[in-house]
């Protein structure tokens, strides 16, 4: 089967490139500036916005699924329209779509962790568009899986890991929050559990997210002590205190979607130890 991975030249897309020529699958993936560093996998130009860009991605690569793993922040064009115009896409010609979603379709305001049953209420753009995707998705495609995530942390690569060695160094400006809670997630396990969903017949709404919960700063702190940093020397915070909008505590609650993946999901404590991903 071919495969499109939109935004494939993404932190997370990088991944699932990687993993998908590593599998022997045939990869197609897309990018709106420049394409990535993956080999073996065909590079397509695509704007989101643009009808006709995607039926003519659409139409070269004629794939059997395609991963939504795009990132157009809040702008409403991207993230939630252009979402919208995939879902509409891949229902018509009868292309399997796992949409990777976000826990920012959450408020926090709500008692206990967010399981997959649990309605969005998002408090903030990024959040509504993402959720105004998901609701798309849904409508559009009863095939389609919808997988929710939270922060993704990458042996170094990812934005999270860049921002601690920044603040370590005072070379940014910047807290690391006490009282934003999420559920950190290794890009590895997530890009394995995205392809189990893809080359599987399962459906709906999956969260896929580590199993630890921890604040901003204490996720900070982990990465510091695994890349030999002093810990000491990042700043706190409280996200209460800034002003900034979203929720404060965000827990995704993934027990259910991990019952039926074979890649289990491990937590910030564990991956961030150096530990090396199992398979189960």
């Amino acid at each position: 089967m071919t495969v499109l991975i939109v935004g494939g030249s993404g932190f997370l897309g990088a991944e699932l490139a990687r993993q998908g020529r590593s599998a022997g699958l045939e990869t197609a993936a897309t990018f709106h500036s420049h394409p990535g560093e993956s080999t073996g996998v065909s590079w397509h130009r695509l704007d989101l916005r643009d009808p006709a860009n995607l039926r003519e991605v659409l139409d070269a690569v004629s794939p059997r699924a395609v991963i939504n793993a795009s990132s157009g922040g809040a702008e409403w064009a991207v993230t939630a329209e252009g979402g919208m115009r995939l879902a509409q896409a891949a229902a018509q010609r009868g292309i399997k779509l796992i949409h990777v979603s976000s826990d920012a379709v959450f408020s926090g305001l709500r008692n206990g962790p967010y399981d997959e049953t649990r309605s969005p209420d998002p408090v903030t753009p990024y959040g509504a568009a993402k959720a105004a995707a998901e609701t798309a998705v849904r409508l559009l495609s009863a095939g389609a899986a919808v997988a929710r995530t939270s922060l993704i942390i990458g042996d170094g690569r990812s934005e999270h890991e860049r921002l601690v060695h920044a603040l370590a160094a005072g070379t940014r400006d910047g807290a690391l929050y006490t009282d934003d809670v999420r559920c950190p997630i290794h890009v590895g396990d997530l890009a394995a559990a995205l392809w189990e969903l893809t080359v599987s017949d399962t459906a709906g709404v999956f969260h896929l997210a580590g199993p630890d919960a921890v604040t901003r700063h204490e996720l900070g702190t982990l990465i510091a002590q695994r890349d030999d940093l002093d810990p000491s020397l990042l700043p706190t915070g409280r996200r209460a205190d800034s002003g900034l909008p979203g929720g404060l505590d965000v827990r995704l609650d993934s027990r259910a979607t991990q019952q039926k993946l074979r890649t289990r999901l491990r937590g910030a404590r564990e991956f961030l130890s150096g530990s090396s991903p199992e398979q189960t």
